[in-house]
């Protein structure tokens, strides 16, 4: 795909991602349009690790989510199932919840560190320092995600990277075609021709300059 394409992906899915806490489906539909952008990008800066990167943090990102699932709904079960030891399971199920979010939290600052790593790269090779502001502000917002703030920030990362995408320059081909230099030619007077090198003044027989020495030519 061409630059603009990806930019365009890049853009719309960034979009997606900043209002995807409303509609849960939208986010991962941006997550994966972002991805195709930075793949496209890496081939376009021929810059691999743009596009491994992002891979890395949507993985990372994957994982978490899966394993604070699991380890929620063994809380659930736990609570559930275990009847006899009144005064355990309540502490197993609360230590699973905790485990479950801390799980989360961990891979949640593993993910932002790797689209840190990607943004970094792109705002180098792109020159659009937007990507570099907002990996920072992801990975931040990432730390900082137990309290409201956290929130915000991540909010904000995304709409940059939004603004980043669509504001990629499409570098135009300046092909200042050069008039070629004019063929040298020789002057020729009555009794005189001109070196076509130095300018030096010659008989009209002369064959070589007796100036340079260089062969001079004739019309």
């Amino acid at each position: 795909m061409s630059l603009e394409s990806n930019k365009t992906l890049g853009g719309v899915g960034a979009l997606l991602i900043a209002i995807g806490s409303l509609f849960p489906i939208l986010m991962l539909v941006g997550i994966i349009l972002v991805l195709i952008a930075m793949k496209g990008l890496a081939e376009y800066y021929n810059e691999e690790d743009i596009f491994t990167n992002a891979l890395y943090g949507f993985i990372f990102g994957i994982i978490g989510i899966v394993a604070a699932i699991v380890l929620f709904f063994g809380a659930i079960f736990t609570g559930v199932f275990v009847w006899g030891a009144p005064f355990t399971f309540p502490i197993v199920t609360l230590v699973l919840i905790i485990a479950s979010l801390v799980v989360m939290f961990i891979f949640f600052v593993l993910q932002a560190i790797f689209y840190r790593k990607s943004f970094t790269i792109l705002s180098q090779k792109s020159g659009e320092k937007l990507f570099d502001t907002a990996g920072l502000l992801l990975l931040i917002g990432a730390i900082l995600t137990i309290i409201i703030v956290g929130l915000v920030l991540l909010l904000v990362a995304w709409i940059l990277v939004t603004v980043g995408f669509f504001s990629i320059k499409t570098p135009t081909a300046q092909v200042s075609a050069a008039a070629p230099p004019p063929a040298p030619t020789v002057s020729v007077s009555v009794g005189k021709k001109f070196c076509q090198y130095c300018g030096a003044e010659n008989t009209i027989e002369a064959n070589f300059c007796k100036k340079c020495g260089k062969k001079l030519e004739t019309d």
